[in-house]
């Protein structure tokens, strides 16, 4: 018997009498339900990728490559007691998950948190390769153009000129205002920020995506005007990746925009063991990394709650999730950020304190279970 049968068998044994949870997608919301629920439960975790990503602080990571070290993180860095299979989910049936390798992974209750479609490399080394190979693109240009204002333009453009200083950075948007989706005082407060910082920012004006490439280092805009940029950045809304359940026994519970329809516990509208978290919902608010977060938590806490009292229980005290208050911070560079909250917007060093530092890298590391500060290969 070779060391991986043996590794096999030892997690079977481990996991008898154990429920079977699966989750499909490994991202902020999905990797922690999979390390919440891997001492009590046979977890199995279905992701195209090696490793979990920390999202919002990849725009640090552009300017400064060795933060990435942190916020990369594999799979089985937090995963020690669960199955990890590499791969794409491209079927689900009453009972099993089938993936693009044919395999089959039968399930008792079922997660699926599978966000965006975004292509990142396989494996965590090459994730961070792309880090330093964007970084040079920064360091070599003296113009850059980034196409997108919503909050990851804005924020790559912020990183770049506190970093950057001398760098000519143009944000073109195709929308009236930057950062769409907060109120109009973030918007125009993060406005006056940019301009302080030279950033040159064309609302209203869009470029031909087809245009965009390496060796050119002039565009034109919708409204004919010219930005001159020796390297660029796209920095526009990613689809949502749920395409393949449009070919599943789920195709009916998806809305017009593509994402799951929930129940107020998480749960797949009809469907008893069958929950799906983060942005790939049609839960009514903004879509960002916290409220995938609390998603997670809810989620785990039902989990336990059915399996306790029985799949099918109808009386179990399962948990509620409340839909977050329309409420965001924005960084803005190292120290700076724009937050809007219910009743205030405000912007500089109050917000970027409790953002713009660390990026939540160090607590959402905690959270996963590793030292906020050490990194393992």
């Amino acid at each position: 018997m070779t060391c991986e049968e043996q590794k096999q068998r030892i997690e079977m044994e481990n996991h008898v009498g154990k429920k079977r949870v699966v989750i499909i997608g490994g991202g902020v919301a999905g990797s922690l339900v999979a390390k919440s629920l891997q001492f009590t439960t046979h977890v199995t975790l279905i992701d195209p990728k090696e490793y979990f990503e920390i999202t919002w602080a990849n725009l640090r990571s552009r300017v400064e490559p060795s933060f990435a070290e942190r916020s990369v993180i594999n799979h089985k860095d937090y995963l020690t007691h669960g199955n990890i299979i590499t791969s794409n989910a491209v079927d689900i049936t009453e009972t099993e998950v089938i993936t693009e390798d044919g395999r089959k992974i039968g399930f008792d209750y079922l997660v699926i948190a599978t966000g965006h479609a975004d292509e990142v490399p396989k494996n965590r080394t090459e994730r961070l390769n792309q880090f330093k190979e964007d970084n040079e693109r920064i360091k070599s240009a003296r113009s850059i153009m980034i196409v997108g204002g919503g909050p990851t333009g804005v924020e790559l453009a912020a990183e770049i000129a506190v970093d950057f200083p001398n760098k000519k950075v143009t944000i073109v948007h195709k929308g009236p205002r930057l950062l769409d989706f907060v109120g109009t005082k973030a918007a125009e407060k993060t406005l006056k920020w940019l301009e302080s910082k030279n950033v040159v920012v064309k609302l209203e004006q869009t470029i031909d995506l087809n245009e965009l490439a390496c060796e050119i280092k002039t565009y034109r805009t919708s409204n004919g005007e010219t930005v001159e940029a020796d390297c660029y950045f796209q920095c526009l809304g990613k689809p949502l990746a749920s395409a393949w359940l449009e070919e599943t026994m789920l195709k009916y519970d998806l809305d017009d925009e593509g994402r799951i329809k929930v129940d107020e516990k998480l749960r797949v509208i009809g469907r008893r063991n069958i929950f799906a978290i983060g942005d790939i919902t049609d839960v009514p608010e903004i879509k960002q990394g916290f409220a995938a977060q609390q998603h997670a938590e809810v989620v785990v806490k039902n989990l336990k709650v059915m399996m306790d009292g029985g799949r099918d229980c109808s009386q179990c005290r399962m948990e509620n999730y409340k839909p977050q208050m329309p409420m965001a911070i924005v960084s803005l560079g190292r120290r700076d950020a724009v937050a809007q909250l219910p009743l205030l917007t405000v912007i500089g060093r109050v917000p970027g304190f409790i953002k713009s530092g660390d990026l939540f890298v160090g607590r959402t590391r905690r959270q996963m279970g590793l030292d906020p500060r050490i990194v393992h290969d």
